[in-house]
């Protein structure tokens, strides 16, 4: 199997990779189908029904919210956070969403997002979108699954047993960390140097360099969110954000709880990760690396 670092470090919004990332991701999808296919002109509304794990947890990871937004053709590696509550608030009022923002539907959120425990044929993270038109007559049934770190697969895929094959030949193929490391030494390459010529595969060098940065500066400035986002996190349990705090003591705008110990590199690294992780069960940007659970960790490391 082959994988671009594209894949692996990918743009989204939080809190959760494979609940949030990715059933946007799939109703975008979805939605992008019915116009390539002609068949949303036919649309008059949608029902989405959700299963096993995203059943049990969808609601606490934001799966509705972005579900919601995804039909509407928004995409998690570039919808602005701080326009959700707004959007999300319109659709609610006005039970109608608009599908790639040009085709209005009804949509209940009460009856056409459903939640079930029980679990589809091929994972746990099930979503089946069924397209209703004008005599409220079954017009599609489509099923999608989020399988991980923002991935997606069709149901037609899934039912392939291809949920993440990818034969695309790499000039220096690798399993294993031991198997990198023998393949740098017996090429005399660095690390770097042999992920940059497998990468070629996929995208020319200025490219990979640019996208890079830019991975680069999105994870900066979901730190810089971080360290002065103040309130409680989303949800019932009433979390108390405390980065901002950290960040106050470590700067010196107010007393640190500890003055006797002096200030280290692993205080800002452990910073890093509380702000990135924060951002994250916010629903903020970050980088899934390469889930978003992992993110506030693979920051750090790359920060300092």
């Amino acid at each position: 199997m082959a994988i671009s670092v594209f894949d692996i470090f990918k743009i989204g919004i939080g809190p959760s990779s494979s609940h949030t990332v990715g059933p946007m991701r799939a109703a975008m999808a979805f939605a992008s189908s019915l116009e390539s296919t002609g068949l949303i002109a036919e649309t008059q509304r949608i029902t989405v029904e959700l299963y096993g794990s995203l059943g049990a947890t969808g609601k606490g990871h934001g799966s509705d919210k972005a579900i919601m937004l995804g039909l509407e053709g928004e995409a998690p590696d570039s919808i602005d956070p701080n326009i959700i509550p707004a959007r999300l608030e319109t659709i609610r009022q006005a039970g109608k969403l608009r599908l790639l923002s040009k085709w209005q539907i009804a949509f209940d959120e009460k009856t056409d997002l459903q939640f079930h425990r029980k679990v589809l044929p091929y994972h746990s993270n099930g979503l089946r979108f069924t397209v209703f038109g004008t005599s409220n007559n079954v017009l599609l049934t489509k099923d999608y699954y989020s399988v991980g770190g923002g991935f997606v697969v069709s149901g037609d895929t899934a039912a392939q047993d291809k949920l993440t094959d990818n034969d695309t030949s790499l000039p220096y193929p690798f399993k294993s960390a031991t198997a990198l490391l023998e393949l740098c030494a017996s090429h005399n390459k660095s690390i770097s140097d042999l992920m940059l010529a497998n990468e070629k595969v996929w995208h020319s060098e200025p490219e990979i360099r640019h996208n890079l940065l830019h991975i680069w500066q999105i994870m900066q400035d979901c730190v810089e969110r971080g360290f002065h986002g103040e309130g409680t996190l989303p949800g019932g349990m009433k979390v108390k954000r405390r980065a901002a705090n950290v960040y106050q003591q470590l700067t010196g705008d107010i007393p640190r709880q500890t003055p006797a110990v002096p200030v280290g590199t692993l205080d800002w690294v452990n910073l890093f990760a509380l702000a990135v992780s924060e951002e994250n069960a916010a629903g903020g940007r970050v980088v899934t690396a390469p889930t978003n659970g992992a993110a506030g960790i693979c920051t750090s490391s790359d920060l300092i």
